[in-house]
């Protein structure tokens, strides 16, 4: 990937996870529409993307960190990348990312994929290993260690490559209701409950079985 304009999100992955079609409706058609979630989600990162370092006994803290993965064609920011002195006696500084969301984890691997995106774009800049991070949720206040095994590795690649040819053929996936679908900001705009239904008799079946 050559040009800058070239380049995809790295928060497109967990949209592309979460819901192709919602991906499609923020990243080909740019829409957006913010409800509770997001706005809490949208104010809990303006704390953190301020920018800025911070040098702690054998911690380096930075924030808001540019980051590029060409081989994947990816860019974005990291919310916090700290850097970790592999030993007292080396001036090896190893990266470790960590990204705050504001809910709790997930049952899906959206956010670890995210994440480990992350990750891959450290190892390219910085030609280093970098071995696991971090999601914080705020919902828990706590951290969820993420081990960057193959299989994590394998996932987000995956990810990567299916995002960017959706990108590529510009096709907004139909809408299908699931239950995470009540958490979405789109929803009434999407209105995946009655956008495939072809009758009335479909439709307030539909509904009387999500009762």
């Amino acid at each position: 990937m050559d040009s800058e304009d070239d380049l995809l999100p790295l928060s497109a992955l967990q949209h592309y996870l979460f819901c192709p079609r919602q991906c499609a409706l923020i990243h080909l058609e740019r829409q957006w529409f913010e409800n509770q979630f997001t706005a809490e989600g949208r104010v809990m990162h303006e704390r953190v993307d301020q920018g800025g370092k911070k040098d702690l006994a054998g911690l380096r803290i930075e924030y808001a960190l540019r980051l590029v993965c060409r081989e994947l064609g990816l860019s974005g920011q990291a919310d916090v990348v700290e850097f970790h002195r592999s030993d007292k006696e080396s001036d090896v500084w190893v990266p470790y990312p960590v990204e705050y969301k504001r809910g709790k984890p997930k049952k899906d691997n959206s956010d670890k994929v995210q994440l480990c995106a992350q990750a891959l774009c450290l190892e390219e800049m910085l030609d280093i290993a970098v071995p696991e991070g971090a999601l914080f949720y705020g919902k828990t206040r706590r951290r969820q260690s993420v081990l960057f095994d193959s299989k994590l590795r394998q996932e987000t690649t995956e990810t990567a490559k299916r995002l960017r040819s959706m990108i590529q053929n510009r096709i907004t996936p139909e809408p299908f209701y699931t239950k995470k679908c009540e958490s979405c900001s789109f929803l009434d705009f999407c209105m995946p409950r009655v956008c495939r239904v072809k009758s009335v008799k479909s439709y307030l079946k539909q509904m009387t079985d999500l009762k």
